[in-house]
């Protein structure tokens, strides 16, 4: 027992440092956060969310959706892709890549794209790489760009184009950073799914949108009443094996409306300087053809 206030002082001193480390330290630096700027453009990030969508934060935290679900991206780092733009000579821009192999990230043919038609030359190079190889093209009368890639399981997976950032959870407290997936990270589900009608429809039948999903259902946001003279213009449009009986509707309580609402605006899909990427356009990768 002589030992008792020491082992006490010992044990208080390592929780303290504990909570100063993980709890105070992550609070302040958050605290400190600012508004930031898109990298490459003047649009402030984040934006504020919405009337719903701030309710439908406390609504996802009251219904403990953090339990199985996480709101933090991760990467395990970047790639480049070389894109070329166009090209004056096509001949020369191949003999210019001729010394670098397939194995070495050339795509299955060294296409040059028609003329404004870009095209990935090469995917999934260092930086270095890409440097040299941009160097060379550029060398042979060709216009290319090197697009920034995150890499990862998530990324992957689609549940994300970037890491999260502390920036991404300026305007939300509390925080709903989650630790177990049980099911999808909900990082930027609101550009995988911005629909809220099909929002509403997995709260209520999850079944309903992922066949075999585990997620249990959330009728309890829900009311089903009687149709009356005309369909209330909220009822949700179930698959028959999910409907209510015949002349009853299915309609979101204002908790639905709000969940819905906070899932559809989880969206961080912004380049920053802390976690850039190079946003997708259209055509980027076009068809290899002889």
């Amino acid at each position: 027992m002589k030992n008792g206030l020491v082992v006490f002082f010992a044990a208080f001193i390592a929780l303290g440092a504990s909570w100063t480390g993980f709890v105070l330290g992550s609070s302040l630096q958050l605290g400190r956060e600012k508004l930031t700027t898109v990298l490459n453009g003047s649009d402030d990030y984040p934006i504020q969310r919405a009337g719903e969508a701030t309710l439908g934060l406390q609504v996802y935290r009251a219904n403990g959706c953090a339990a199985c679900h996480t709101e933090q991206i991760q990467q395990d780092g970047v790639a480049c892709d070389v894109v070329l733009i166009s090209s004056k000579d096509r001949q020369k821009v191949l003999e210019a890549i001729s010394d670098i192999s397939q194995k070495d990230h050339l795509q299955s043919d060294p296409y040059i794209g028609l003329p404004g038609q870009p095209y990935a030359v090469f995917s999934g190079v260092t930086e270095g790489e890409a440097s040299a190889i941009s160097d060379k093209i550029t060398a042979a009368t060709g216009k290319v760009e090197t697009h920034i890639v995150p890499t990862g399981g998530d990324i992957s997976r689609g549940w994300g184009v970037r890491h999260s950032v502390a920036a991404d959870y300026l305007y939300d407290y509390p925080v709903q950073l989650g630790s177990l997936r049980a099911g999808p990270d909900l990082a930027n589900v609101g550009a995988r799914l911005p629909d809220a009608n099909l929002q509403l429809l997995h709260l209520y039948a999850p079944q309903s949108v992922t066949k075999d999903s585990a997620m249990p259902s959330f009728k309890f946001l829900f009311e089903v009443h009687k149709i009356g003279e005309t369909p209330s213009p909220d009822a949700l449009n179930l698959p028959p094996e999910f409907a209510p009986a015949a002349g009853y509707e299915v309609v979101p309580k204002p908790e639905a409306k709000q969940l819905a609402a906070y899932l559809v605006s989880l969206r961080a899909d912004a380049p920053l300087y802390e976690a850039p990427f190079t946003p997708p356009t259209p055509a980027t990768n076009a068809p290899a053809t002889k």
